[in-house]
């Protein structure tokens, strides 16, 4: 149980990547207040985890009403997450993500130039009625629930049909990731001038590293499944 809860923390973790999510966060609420922002962040996390929760029960149902085997979920999903790992690895994904930001927070860029201009030494703060609602897109999805995660909640659930202990360790490992998101998306500010851009990076890409390994166990699963079922079968 201390493994399996320990592996689903680590692999949500790193396919959500709140210590990527975190310097985006900073960028789109830059001058918004804190009020703002925590709404923000609350209303991001709990849609995320509702769409997670929904796919982790009603996931697989609507994989056998497609007639998609779980052996073909589990070597796509591992491919999907393997192509997330190598956007960490090469920092594409954090690239991707800063042009989505500056989408959101380019009619402010004047503003806050200006307002910096005028009061150097002082933070700039708006009214929040300036700022776009971000907890939905691209906050909640595709940042929080997004392919990755929703393949992986579906794919670790898979692993345990019918067994409520393991799969509750699966759902209370998720929890914790996601609460742990939170943590760090209250502090984005924070955590982005103690770490610095550079130790970031260095982490993300070491996250990108594990996933991969993750996601080519779960490509090795899905493939060997297949066949031997295919094996037993003739």
């Amino acid at each position: 149980m201390y493994e399996l809860f320990i592996s689903t923390f680590v692999t949500f973790f790193v396919v959500i990547d709140p210590l990527g999510i975190a310097p985006v966060f900073a960028v789109m609420t830059d001058g918004a207040s804190s009020a703002f922002k925590r709404k923000m962040i609350l209303k991001s996390v709990i849609t995320g985890t509702i769409i997670l929760l929904l796919f982790a029960f009603v996931g697989n149902g609507l994989l056998k009403a497609l007639g998609i085997s779980m052996m073909a979920f589990k070597t796509a999903g591992g491919i999907l997450l393997f192509m997330i790992a190598l956007e960490m690895v090469f920092e594409m994904r954090t690239e991707r993500r800063e042009k989505k930001s500056e989408a959101f927070t380019h009619e402010h860029e004047q503003e806050a130039e200006a307002g910096q201009a005028a009061k150097a030494s002082e933070p700039v703060t708006y009214p929040d009625e300036e700022f776009d609602d971000i907890s939905i897109f691209p906050m909640a999805i595709p940042f929080i629930a997004g392919p990755g995660s929703i393949a992986t909640i579906m794919l670790l659930m898979s692993h345990y049909p019918g067994q409520f202990e393991f799969q509750s360790v699966v759902i209370g490992a998720m929890l914790v990731a996601l609460i742990s998101t939170v943590v760090i998306l209250f502090a984005a500010s924070k955590i982005i001038g103690m770490l610095g851009q550079t130790v970031a990076n260095a982490i993300t890409r070491i996250l990108g590293v594990l996933l991969a390994a993750m996601a080519t166990q779960y490509i090795f699963d899905g493939i060997q499944g297949t066949f031997f079922s295919a094996g037993q079968l003739s």
